[in-house]
């Protein structure tokens, strides 16, 4: 089979570089010129572990092409991908236009019956209007060539995306003719060959399922950050809670764990847009708006507690920053909750030193210069008043806390993951402040 995918951000990237790795022929198109030249050198646009190799890989097989040219690509394609970006509004709503320009490239540029499946992640409603844009396409043209339109969301993580593509806990495919529904399911054989499920359904359910999924995951973590704020309050351990709750099977022990809110390019984004879908709708979607009201004063929780252990005396204060991608194993600093922190210590008078493993330069094009940046962990934390961990890279998780005593002016740590142990911290001469659980004593905040 011969596939096009149309754009070469996450999405696009992750799933032709996938599709390649099974064997399919596949161009990827962008109309940025440069981003395909270095594409054809090697060079991505994004940080996934295990990508880089993967590109390289099918590109020397041959499985793997880039291009600026959709004509080219749709020459006797199969199957075509929409995987272009949906940037929200300003009132929340998906913007759509990226996606029906290429509806309309695609149509303008069809020789033979194909699939067109939106991979981007769009509302309810949107299969209709690039099916629109198709027949426009050909209208225009006066050519009668048959197609069909299919929504096929995606459930990537970043940091495990390939993973996620090549190994799914499910294949979504809404359709609307057997066709479709041949072509697709011979599309993902090489998956359903170890067993991963395939699940057919219409197109609006298949557009409304990625929502939903993403909505049912940003509740789970909002609730959680609700209850560990009400744990510190009422002096229980969010940690114990968590265990407590996650063994029940109904619940699960998956995104329970406690934070500074999420971020991402998926989560705000599309929280936002089923609040606005439904209230177009004439719908109130009152669990989500609590949801994101939540996510948006969990990402200052780090920064009030910093405030209240200097008495609000922060003027001149060195701040080390771990962490800065919203998550570990990417650099994307999408609605990072970092962002918020940084601007708040900037605000506060603080001097920043941050450091994290792979996102410095994602993070340079948002901060610029406002802080400094440090090559290591531990040249972060010279001389700082107070070390803020703000991303659970695993190389944060067992540092050498003696190495970083002796490097700081102050010896108090502000976890917004969680990661260490309270009770450990607290024999390495720490002062250590958590999420969900109730500082029970206070060290100076100084100790030089």
């Amino acid at each position: 089979m011969k596939i096009a995918v149309v754009g070469t951000g996450y999405v696009g990237l992750v799933t032709g570089t996938c599709f390649a790795e099974v064997g399919l022929d596949v161009t990827c198109i962008d109309i940025d010129e440069n981003k395909i030249s270095n594409l054809k050198q090697g060079i991505l646009p994004i940080y996934e572990p295990g990508l880089e190799e993967m590109v390289l890989r099918n590109v020397e097989k041959g499985r793997l092409q880039f291009s600026t040219s959709l004509a080219e690509a749709m020459q006797d394609a199969d199957v075509a991908f929409i995987a272009v970006g949906t940037p929200p509004g300003e009132d929340g709503s998906a913007d759509l236009k990226y996606v029906l320009a290429v509806a309309r490239g695609i149509g303008e540029n069809l020789n033979n019956y194909a699939v067109v499946v939106t991979k981007s992640t769009v509302p309810v409603g949107t299969a209709a209007k690039v099916q629109r844009e198709l027949e426009l396409a050909l209208e225009r043209r006066g050519a009668a060539i048959e197609f069909d339109v299919a929504s096929n969301p995606e459930f990537l993580k970043e940091g495990a995306a390939i993973d996620d593509f090549l190994k799914p806990d499910r294949i979504v495919v809404g359709v609307a003719s057997e066709r479709a529904e041949e072509v697709m399911r011979k599309l993902y054989k090489p998956f359903l060959l170890n067993g991963h499920p395939i699940i057919f359904m219409d197109i609006p359910s298949a557009e409304m399922t990625k929502y939903a999924a993403n909505a049912m995951l940003a509740t789970k973590i909002s609730f959680m950050n609700d209850v560990a704020n009400l744990c510190e309050i009422m002096g229980a351990d969010v940690n114990m809670v968590r265990r407590g709750i996650g063994s029940d099977a109904r619940i699960g022990n998956k995104f329970i764990y406690p934070g500074i809110g999420y971020g991402g390019s998926c989560f705000p984004k599309d929280v936002k847009a089923l609040i606005k879908t439904a209230a177009e709708n004439g719908y109130d979607m009152q669990v989500l708006k609590a949801v994101e009201s939540v996510n948006e004063g969990q990402k200052a929780v780090l920064f009030e507690k910093l405030h209240r252990h200097f008495d609000g005396e922060l003027q001149g204060k060195k701040i080390a920053v771990w962490g800065l991608s919203f998550k570990p194993k990417t650099d994307d600093m999408r609605e990072a909750p970092s962002l918020v922190i940084i601007d708040k210590l900037l605000e506060a008078g603080c001097e920043v030193v941050a450091y994290d493993p792979v996102a410095m330069n994602e993070a340079r094009k948002e901060l610029a210069d406002r802080i400094a940046y440090a090559p290591g962990p531990y040249e972060a934390v010279e001389g700082a008043d107070a070390l803020l961990v703000v991303t659970e890279w695993p190389e944060f998780r067992v540092p050498n806390f003696e190495d970083i005593a002796s490097r700081m002016r102050g010896r108090v740590i502000f976890d917004g993951r969680n990661i260490y142990d309270a009770h450990e911290m607290e024999q390495t001469g720490f002062a250590y402040h958590c999420i969900g659980v109730r500082t029970t004593h206070r060290e100076p905040a100084s100790t030089k």
